[in-house]
């Protein structure tokens, strides 16, 4: 038996769960904790984390992390959602966290949010046989999911949330008829097109998550008299919604929100914005009942590391596991124009990435972000030709479709995609230079390589189908890079010999890059990682990269 566990650095709350784990994968809750922290603020956009707020967060995770350890934890993972993702000192907060608190924080994006969420929800409900809406509102973002048993059809994240709309409209907690009726329109114009998505694709039940339509949920259990008496689940109607919003937002104080049964002191200021988001949401969806699930982002957090701990071994060539796998192969097909090109590219990488490891120092993580920047790196050329490298970074860097990777790792595969040409990192570049120490290591050792494998394919032709690293003096790095029978790889050579300076300023080395011909023109290893096939390579020489 294993003791995991996991901390949602949410923008209202901090919440921990500590669960033990039997052989059989049998997952039992030790204990929970949750604290009040309101580490986010602000009606739009949360630019800041404030001192005082860094203070209570840094506080409440090394509180935390000791009952955590106390409890038996061996691993403690804490994610981080809107305030920290949106931040522009988050790095300070989270080399605080590591530091002041032993808790490495992982950052995630809101799609990859709501897929953890939905995670959670599913080991709580059962809705493995029908299609169903999760909606789970924060203090600072709400996440919409449509899911067809446990495959998401619709991952939605949008800066809507209790704080953020009390913050906007409701000033300490105060109402008044204008400032609701301007919050409603706000809600109504903020949602879009997503209530005609979900109309579109439908749903047989629909699912609320999170303290804000737990505490709904409670007062409106008390408020009937009882629970929901076959599962023990709450629940509640849209009449029943309708009502206690009504009532919350005649009583204009948070002083006089008391009054109604139920309400906890810490939510009375928020809890308006959050009741108006669930309504307007009932209405445009048309939404009848609800149901709760006691299981949010926190628990989805501790069945992505069983899921991850549990995987079976991958194709030992392509390593990136079925999750991640899907995601980049979508963003993939949907820019690439030759994507047999860039796959080939990606196995070249990946050997030299293999051949080198005692020099990079990398892991096996590293060489999954690694897969994903090789597959990705020209999907900028969907864009323009000119600066596809920039087009590629902002490209991946805001896809909503990278599931299975956290806002640090989609970075690093981001930031490897601009480096694959022209200018080397640099400390002058922002981006570059906001990562930490390792992660720019990574980057220039990423880049350097996939600059060389590139050249090794540059005329698209797919004549190098292998490279390895051989014996030789000292002062050079001297790369083998084994051809077809027969094929002119003059252009190959000559431009991965070009590419190479990247990756001799990082080694020290002068890359030396000789050819050797294959028995046969095949590939001597399998690629079946990421696609099922690779397309046919076109006649003439590509010129994209």
């Amino acid at each position: 038996m294993s003791v995991i566990a996991a901390i949602d650095v949410g923008t209202n709350s901090f919440h921990l769960v500590v669960a033990s784990v039997d052989a059989e994968g049998h997952l039992e809750v030790l204990t929970r904790e949750r604290e009040p922290v309101r580490l986010g603020s602000g009606g739009e956009d949360m630019k800041r984390l404030e001192p005082d707020a860094m203070d209570r967060g840094i506080s409440t995770l090394g509180r935390m992390r000791r009952i955590a350890i106390h409890a038996g934890a061996t691993s403690v993972t804490a994610v981080a959602t809107s305030a920290v993702r949106e931040a522009d000192n988050r790095n300070e907060f989270t080399k605080r966290a590591r530091s002041e608190a032993g808790v490495d924080i992982e950052v995630v994006s809101g799609v990859e949010e709501a897929r953890l969420i939905h995670l959670g929800v599913l080991a709580a409900v059962p809705l493995l046989d029908k299609r169903h809406l999760l909606i789970d509102i924060g203090g600072g973002s709400t996440e919409f999911i449509i899911g067809d048993g446990a495959e998401p059809l619709l991952l939605r994240s949008l800066k809507l949330g209790s704080i953020r709309l009390t913050d906007r409209f409701f000033p300490e907690g105060r109402t008044c008829e204008r400032s609701v009726l301007e919050c409603c329109i706000y809600i109504k114009s903020f949602l879009g097109h997503l209530p005609s998505e979900i109309a579109e694709l439908g749903f047989e039940t629909a699912v609320g998550s999170s303290g804000t339509i737990a505490a709904l949920a409670r007062i409106c259990a008390i408020r009937r008299g009882d629970r929901d008496s076959r599962t023990g689940r709450l629940s509640f109607t849209a009449t029943e919604l309708r009502s206690l919003t009504s009532d919350l937002v005649n009583a204009t104080e948070p002083a006089h929100r008391l009054a109604i049964e139920g309400l906890e002191e810490r939510r009375a200021d928020i809890i308006v914005g959050g009741a108006l988001l669930l309504e307007q949401t009932f209405n445009l969806l048309g939404i009848e009942r609800m149901e709760v699930s006691d299981f949010a982002l926190r628990e989805g957090i501790l069945f992505e590391q069983m899921r991850r701990a549990a995987a079976p071994e991958l194709d030992p060539f392509h390593r990136l596991e079925d999750l991640r796998r899907s995601g980049v192969m979508y963003v993939a097909n949907s820019y690439h124009e030759d994507l047999g090109h860039a796959e080939h590219i990606t196995d070249l990488a990946l050997e030299l990435f293999d051949a080198l490891g005692a020099e990079h120092g990398l892991d096996d993580e590293d060489r999954e972000l690694f897969e994903a920047a090789s597959l990705l790196h020209n999907v900028g050329i969907f864009i323009s030709h000119s600066a596809h490298h920039r087009h590629s970074y902002y490209i991946i860097r805001n896809s909503e479709h990278l599931t299975g990777f956290t806002e640090r790792e989609i970075e690093i595969i981001a930031q490897v995609a601009r480096y694959h040409r022209k200018s080397a990192p640099k400390s002058k570049h922002s981006d570059f230079a906001s990562l930490s120490s390792p992660d720019k290591n990574k980057v220039r050792w990423m880049a350097a390589m996939l600059r060389v494998a590139i050249g090794l394919d540059r005329s698209n032709r797919q004549v190098v189908t292998r490279v390895r690293v051989a014996d030789a003096p000292e002062a050079e790095l001297r790369l083998i890079a084994r051809v077809s029978p027969g094929a002119d790889t003059s252009v190959e050579l000559f431009t991965a010999r070009a590419r190479s300076a990247l990756l001799e300023a990082i080694t020290g080395r002068t890359v030396v890059i000789q050819p050797e011909v294959a028995e046969t023109g095949k590939a001597v290893h399998p690629t079946n990682g990421l696609a099922a096939s690779k397309a046919a390579a076109p006649a003439e020489p590509a010129s994209q990269h």
